[in-house]
């Protein structure tokens, strides 16, 4: 579940480290009843960093199959399999 806190709240940086160190899912910071800014603990973020561009390299793979360029990764398949014995 999200969590949202005032920006009033950032005066106590221990608390907000500890808040989102604790949790995978970003806090929600909001000025006025509105949001504002989106604030998360550095493992969290290294992981959402991660899946991007793991699923930024699906994407590109998926474009090379429909184009129908699937020699390469054909050969990096084969490759990948010499090299671990597969």
């Amino acid at each position: 579940m999200p969590r949202i806190i005032p920006i009033r709240d950032l005066k106590n940086t221990t608390e907000i480290s500890k808040m989102c160190n604790e949790s995978t899912e970003p806090v929600y910071i909001t000025k006025n009843g509105y949001g504002d800014m989106v604030i998360m603990g550095m493992k969290a973020y290294e992981e959402k960093m991660y899946l991007m561009d793991v699923y930024t390299k699906l994407a590109q793979a998926e474009e090379e199959i429909r184009a129908g360029a699937t020699g390469d990764a054909r050969q990096a398949l084969k490759d990948l399999r010499a090299k671990y014995g597969l």
